[in-house]
């Protein structure tokens, strides 16, 4: 099968599909968090592949990195306005996610379940 480099599914997954990238994306359209912050609401990833997970979508434009020039050093995490314009496709897959679920006779349980990170961004 020949690979297209122009399709559009492709470069969403790509863009998007690293293990804790949707997660990271989902918690910053909260607000700006520091890494420990997203450490702590991610607990499954270790420190090392958050931070790949993170420059990953820093070099994909999509998150924000700012650095104060502090000691001990700040960093601080925010969805860039492209990172913002993935937020449609997350709650979609949010909510199509929930009804897979209920369909399976399994209630939805996460902290995604709560939020509307659309709400957010008017």
């Amino acid at each position: 099968m020949e690979q297209n480099n122009n399709c559009p599914v492709e470069s969403t997954i790509e863009l998007i599909g690293g293990k804790y990238k949707a997660l990271i994306l989902w918690h910053l359209s909260e607000h700006t968090l520091r890494f420990s912050e997203l450490r702590k609401a991610i607990a499954g990833a270790t420190a090392k592949m958050l931070t790949q997970q993170l420059r990953e979508l820093e070099a994909q434009k999509l998150v924000h990195r700012e650095v104060f020039p502090i000691i001990p050093p700040k960093v601080e995490y925010s969805l860039t306005d492209l990172g913002r314009s993935l937020l449609p496709i997350l709650v979609a897959m949010r909510d199509w996610g929930a009804t897979y679920l209920r369909a399976k006779n399994l209630e939805p349980n996460c902290f995604m379940m709560n939020q509307d990170p659309l709400a957010q961004t008017n």
